[in-house]
């Protein structure tokens, strides 16, 4: 009887420790969970190397404003002779959203001309280009691909 009752505490034990570390925190109330406001590199490695040594710039980003009504991409400029093609007004640029199934174009304002920047780039400078996004058929978090004239950004992810 003492036997069964030992064996009897020992499975419950085990069965207790066991469904105990299924849904347990790793951490404990000594260890504070840490949270941090670091965003990983979204081009690190062969792309990130890619826009740097081809186009010249780096930082690409591409996020929803003025309540998705306006897409915009910003890049910095780190070799204007070769980011030359981002700001010539030459090219007209498109934003392609596959899953949308739409093409978004930088509007033109009567007064004001075309809402991007085409002054020479400039080493160390970030510039930008608006994408009218009529009907908010781009949404957050689509993958979307930036075409001016030679250029080509694949797979920005709208923040």
């Amino acid at each position: 009887m003492r036997t069964k009752r030992i064996a009897l505490a020992l499975l419950g034990a085990v069965l207790v420790a066991g469904t105990a570390s299924w849904g347990a925190s790793t951490t404990t109330p000594s260890q504070p969970v840490k949270h941090s406001r670091y965003q990983p590199d979204r081009f690190a490695g062969r792309a990130g190397e890619h826009y740097r040594l081809v186009w010249g710039v780096d930082e690409l980003s591409v996020k929803w404003a003025e309540s998705g009504e306006i897409v915009r991409f910003s890049y910095r400029v780190l070799d204007p002779d070769k980011a030359k093609v981002l700001n010539d007004k030459r090219y007209e640029p498109s934003l392609i959203d596959p899953k949308a199934g739409v093409s978004l174009v930088v509007p033109s304002m009567e007064q004001v001309g075309q809402l991007r920047q085409s002054a020479p780039p400039e080493a160390g400078k970030s510039y930008w280009l608006a994408f009218s996004n009529k009907g908010r058929l781009v949404k957050k978090g689509d993958h979307v691909t930036v075409l001016i004239g030679t250029f080509r950004a694949d797979g920005l992810v709208i923040d």
